[in-house]
């Protein structure tokens, strides 16, 4: 049995700070932000994937369950709940997911990508974290010389007020 803890040592608290589009690739970012703290991940996503996070940001109902309501309704009618999901990789460019669920009394772990977990976890109101190594890899990555524009870009949505992240967004 895989264990689970509220919160793991090597895991720091996240907050939805906006989904919005990339200015420059057109792309949606789903912007996370450190709770007690500055610093931020970008999570670039698919437009559906923005969609299903931004319906759920807006509280907007749909006239038939959307693929992560009927996760949600499938998994309550298993008897699980979704307790966190944690940003737990960032391997080659690309962002992986746990989502940690309990059923039965028995923690079960779940792969998923970053912008599934999300929806899920704005679904059943659940904390997101993400591992400490993903928001230094992201940090490295910025600071690493490869690309001049993603340095750039961080510290832009690191500066980001509300008015100018309501201006990106979806």
């Amino acid at each position: 049995m895989t264990t689970m803890s509220e919160r793991g040592a090597d895991e720091v608290e996240m907050e939805i700070r906006g989904l919005m589009m990339d200015p420059v690739t057109n792309m949606p970012i789903v912007v996370l932000k450190d709770v007690e703290g500055d610093s931020v991940l970008p999570i670039w996503v698919g437009i559906f994937e923005a969609n299903a996070i931004a319906l759920e940001l807006e509280k907007t109902a749909t006239p038939r369950p959307m693929t992560h309501d009927l996760l949600q309704n499938m998994a309550r009618g298993l008897g699980a709940v979704v307790r966190k999901i944690v940003v737990s990789e960032l391997r080659d460019d690309t962002f992986y997911a746990v989502i940690w669920m309990e059923q039965a009394g028995e923690a079960v772990a779940m792969d998923a990508r970053p912008s599934d977990a999300i929806a899920l976890a704005l679904r059943w109101d659940c904390p997101i974290y993400a591992n400490r190594k993903v928001l230094e890899s992201s940090k490295q990555v910025a600071n690493g010389g490869t690309s001049v524009n993603a340095d750039e870009m961080r510290r832009w949505l690191e500066n980001l007020n509300d008015d100018e992240m309501g201006r990106y967004k979806m």
